[in-house]
This record gives structure tokens, C-alpha cells and sequence, in this order.
């Protein structure tokens, strides 16, 4: 949750550079943008993306939209992924995280229930913001100026020819897929694994510090993937 939130707080502090009131201040409040994030979050509809381990962009995937918004016959009558909150750490821009984040969710949309577009409502007076999906394959529909709502440029594109090589810096994690309690524990299960391999005599509650600490050994030796080390000092 604070990893989000300090996301578009960093947003919001660079967003007046590109002449837009995005975020300038919570919508409608502080309250209510807390609670979104949060039910985007305890829905597992949010994912994150790591550099060796530190969170540098973050994007919202599900396969309902906005019925205030989508309101043209037919449009919720095809499958889609909506995305939202997609954010790219200032020391991360320029490296097409963004493009491969957007082509990434078309792609495991279309995978999981045949999603045939990408959608996404953008925030109304960021024309820069528009103009830049609009490089990226996204067509502008229409400004929903009858609801009362900040973010009402919806736009869309198709997943159709979205191959993994159009997100190639990315290596996913498949096991997040799984439902939270297996992918706890699967967590667990790899963690007894390695204690009992180093000969390591553990409580429980020290069995995922361990693992994460070893998680992080891998990654210092520049290998992103984990590595279940057979070796006595857990080194691979």
C-alpha cells in the first residue's frame, strides 16, 4: 500500500510540469483514493514491477469496467482489460517500462479470458498523457463529459498481435498467479527447503526471513530468478 501511494505521490509532484491538474490533489479525497488503491490491492488486480528487487512501476489489471464510462452498445459485451495506476518511478523513465507494462496486460488478458482490447480512461485535461497512448497503438474514443468523473478520455487497443517479445525486460512470476493462500504456502515450502539443505535449525517464524535473505544473496550476485542453493553456506 505505501509503496503505491509513494508512487503517485512522486507522480503528482512532476505531473504541473505537463500542464495538467492530474492528481494535484486526491480525488475526490484522500479517503476514497486510499480506498481504491486499497480494493485494487485485496482484489490481487495490482501488480508490481521490480529492478533487482526495488519496486520501480506498478499497474492495476481487471476485466470490469466502468459502466459510467463504457457505455456504447456492445462495449461491455466484449472481453477487455482495464487498466489503471500505471506509474513508472522517475529514476526508471525512459526505458519503455510503461509501453511494455500496457502491452504485457493486453497479452495475459487475452491469454486468461480472451481479452480483445486494452482499455483505459485518462485523465481529462492531460492531453500530453492522451498523446502518449495514442503513440503507443491506443485510439481516443470520446471525452464521457456527462458524469462527474476526472479521468474520462477512454481509450482503447487492440490486444491482437501482442507477442512477449513486445515485453521482453520483463520476467514474470507465474506462481503469483496462484490463489494467495497456495502461493504463501509454496513461499513456505521453498523456505523449509532451503533451511533443511544448509543444515539450518530454525523456528517457523524465522523460516521466511531466512528465505528472503538468501532471495536477496541471489540478486546481489546479479541472478533476478531464485536460486535454491545445495551448498552448506547457501550460496549458488
Amino acid at each position: 500500500m505505501q509503496t503505491i501511494l509513494g508512487f503517485i505521490d512522486e507522480a503528482s509532484a512532476w505531473l504541473p510540469m505537463k500542464n495538467t491538474d492530474q492528481w494535484a490533489k486526491p480525488w475526490p479525497n484522500r479517503e476514497l483514493r486510499d480506498h481504491r488503491v486499497r480494493r485494487g490491492l485485496e482484489a490481487h488486480r495490482t501488480w508490481i514491477v521490480e529492478d533487482c528487487g526495488v519496486p520501480v512501476a506498478t499497474i492495476s489489471c481487471r476485466p470490469d469496467a466502468n459502466p459510467e464510462l463504457w457505455t456504447e452498445p456492445g462495449e461491455l459485451g466484449e472481453p477487455a482489460v482495464y487498466v489503471s495506476r500505471l506509474i513508472v518511478k522517475r529514476s526508471h523513465a525512459g526505458r519503455d517500462i510503461g509501453t511494455e507494462l500496457l502491452d504485457w496486460a493486453g497479452w495475459w488478458a487475452a491469454v486468461q479470458y480472451q481479452a480483445v482490447w486494452i482499455r483505459i480512461d485518462v485523465w481529462t485535461t492531460n492531453s500530453a498523457l492522451q498523446n502518449y497512448y495514442e503513440k503507443r497503438g491506443f485510439e481516443r474514443l470520446r471525452y464521457c463529459m456527462q458524469v462527474d468523473y476526472p479521468s474520462a478520455c477512454i481509450m482503447q487497443k487492440p490486444t491482437e498481435g501482442i507477442e512477449p517479445s513486445d515485453f521482453r525486460q520483463f520476467t514474470e512470476r507465474p506462481w503469483l498467479l496462484l490463489p494467495p493462500q497456495t502461493r504463501r504456502e509454496r513461499t513456505r515450502s521453498k523456505a523449509r527447503e532451503y533451511v533443511r539443505l544448509t543444515d539450518g535449525d530454525l523456528t517457523d517464524a524465522g523460516i521466511c526471513a531466512t528465505f528472503m535473505e538468501h532471495r536477496l544473496r541471489s540478486a546481489a550476485f546479479g541472478d533476478r530468478r531464485p536460486r535454491w542453493s545445495r551448498s552448506r553456506s547457501g550460496r549458488g
